[in-house]
């Protein structure tokens, strides 16, 4: 039971108004003056019944460009009691819709979808007034079910606090059960709380509770009396807000919204994007980017962690396709949004040739992906790259060097953003013009290839190194047949695949001077079933290949054949010379490479 009065909070996406707020002017960005100027917006007050109400009704929607609920039940819960204790939570921020709705429109989470004419758009206060509709009104959430718990008594009046229990489906029951049955939740001193939700209907509601969880007539008579002043404290919290009048642009709106997000869970680019993109073209970023995704759902594989999100992806290669650097300052830019739109047939042309030519380079995910900044400048390249006989084969054959060029070479560890638009830019030029000049990647002063002593010090590729990953890719590119089962490596059997140490962890431990660290190289590395890598196990080289060449009708020719696809040289492992393994194999990694990148 409750014991005691609780700690007030108030939640952190509240603004610190106090119940009563004044008219004031806002400064906002000013779309005509790219500057910022006054608006004038009027302080309203707003009871809980009142709020219902218009969600009930749907005349309260949310801009469709508003992140989704975000508020866990510990939040929610605080909240509440934060009301009970007779506090303030803040204020909201509401823009005044005319005749048409300056944004797309969604209603809050679970209210009706259909109802009056949508007079307003809720821009700040989501959380809030979502957990009050989905708590308080309806109770509704599927994993939790809130109760008002009865405390102690303080001055002759019960004293109450909101608690939430977790809720779970079995064998198609709600569990657990006893919070299905009003008799059993009364046994823990609980009521339902949305029993004493300030709307119409709530007494009959609580009286027909009350039946089936109360039998003696005078504690049913006592608790009506204490849950009317529960109601009564609902009904009189004022949840004020901030009215920007029905003439506020889109655009200063969407400032508005941005500046007011910043303090509780900042805004991500993509967030102020869609915002900014659906304000000017009444269009949805969210569809289009899934629209993309649909149309070329490979692509999701080399977008598969936090190295860069698929929505980012997105921004990047369409600003690059439009000549501009991805940034921030680009993607709010309105004619950045509009032209995106009408290039999504460039942009998926663009992502299924880049597709196909990391299919045919075997580059088949992203945890092999050596870099991620290689992706939007492929797609933007192929978007506008010539379709058809030598004038694409040219352009593929500059494209393939290209990408091992910024594997390889350290193009992209600094200034990304404006290197990549350079080099889309000069290979743009030069894949259309055979006289324009060579793109600054290919200039092997200013970006060398790393030496073979540089190949033998890289680190083993499951790091996020960009060298370890591009000799590992590498030497997948001829095959990386299976030592065992003879199987060239495909994007189908890639999750089969182990990292093979060539001259395993364990054998190198035992020779004297060896540290841990030595086997632990992207040269010592080969990509294997691993039902052949636990065959190997810790064998040293030349008796596991001896095994092969004596225990299997495999010849000598096969089996070289099947290392050389790994760029594995077959005499310096037959002989278990570790160091002079890690040379050879260098010199075969840097040739290849030199090929690629010439």
């Amino acid at each position: 039971m409750f014991d005691g009065m609780f700690e007030a909070m108030v939640p952190s996406e509240a603004l610190t108004y106090s119940t009563k707020i004044p008219n004031r002017q806002v400064p906002v960005f000013n779309p005509t003056t790219e500057g910022e100027c006054s608006l004038p917006y009027t302080a309203q007050d707003r009871y809980l019944p009142d709020w219902f109400t218009k969600i009930r009704t749907r005349q309260t929607v949310l801009p469709r460009f508003q992140r989704h609920e975000a508020w866990d039940h510990k939040k929610i819960t605080n909240m509440l009691n934060t009301i009970l204790n007779g506090l303030p939570v803040g204020a909201a921020l509401v823009l005044g819709v005319g005749e048409r709705q300056p944004f797309a429109s969604r209603p809050i989470a679970t209210a009706p979808d259909k109802g009056d004419r949508v007079n307003e758009h809720l821009l700040d206060g989501q959380q809030r007034v979502t957990g009050l509709w989905r708590a308080l009104f309806a109770n509704n959430y599927a994993d939790r079910t809130y109760f008002l718990e009865r405390g102690r008594v303080v001055a002759g009046k019960t004293q109450f606090r909101v608690v939430s229990i977790h809720r779970y489906h079995k064998r198609g029951a709600r569990y657990p059960l006893w919070a299905n049955e009003p008799k059993r939740q009364w046994q823990r001193g609980l009521i339902p709380i949305d029993i004493a939700a300030p709307v119409e209907g709530g007494r009959e509601k609580y009286r027909e509770w009350a039946k089936q969880a109360i039998h003696d007539r005078d504690e049913i008579d006592l608790v009506t009396d204490q849950l009317a002043d529960v109601r009564e404290q609902f009904t009189r919290f004022n949840l004020p807000y901030l009215h920007l009048p029905i003439e506020t642009p889109p655009e200063t709106a969407v400032d508005v919204f941005v500046k007011m997000n910043t303090s509780f869970s900042k805004l991500t680019v993509y967030d102020v994007a869609v915002a900014l993109i659906e304000s000017h073209l009444q269009s949805s970023l969210h569809d289009f980017v899934a629209e993309v995704k649909k149309a070329n759902p490979t692509i999701s594989n080399y977008q598969s962690s936090a190295r860069q999100s698929f929505e980012r992806f997105v921004l990047n290669a369409c600003a690059l396709m439009q000549s501009r650097v991805a940034s921030n300052a680009t993607f709010i830019r309105r004619e950045f949004g509009a032209t995106m739109f009408a290039d999504k047939e460039r942009l998926l042309h663009g992502i299924e040739r880049t597709i196909e030519l990391l299919e045919e380079e075997t580059v088949f995910d992203e945890r092999r992906l050596p870099t991620v900044i290689v992706l939007p400048a492929l797609v933007a390249l192929w978007a506008h790259a010539p379709v058809g006989l030598d004038r694409e084969g040219r352009a593929r054959g500059i494209l393939r060097r290209y990408l091992w060029s910024a594997f390889f070479t350290n193009r992209y560890e600094v200034s990304t953003g404006s290197r990549q638009l350079e080099d889309v830019v000069q290979l743009h030029n030069y894949i259309n013009d055979e006289r324009a000049d060579i793109p600054v990647i290919f200039d092997r002063e200013e970006y060398p290839l790393p030496v073979p002593t540089d190949l033998m010090s890289a680190s083993w590729p499951t790091s996020s190194q960009r060298l370890a990953r591009a000799i590992l890719a590498l030497s997948l590119r001829n095959g990386g047949i299976d030592l065992a089962d003879g199987r060239p490596v495909t994007r189908a059997n890639l999750r089969d695949r182990e990292y093979h140490h060539v001259f395993p962890d364990g054998h190198l431990k035992n020779r004297v001077g060896d540290s841990e660290a030595a086997s632990f190289r992207a040269l010592n590395c080969a990509l294997i079933t691993w039902r052949t890598n636990r065959r190997i196990a810790a064998k040293d080289p030349r008796r596991y290949l001896m095994e092969r060449l004596d225990g299997t009708d495999l010849s000598e020719s096969q089996l070289r054949e099947r290392l050389a696809s790994h760029l594995v040289p077959f005499d310096s492992m037959i002989d278990s010379d570790y160091e002079r393994f890690l040379e050879d194999r260098a010199e075969i990694v840097h040739s290849e490479m030199s090929k690629l990148c010439s």
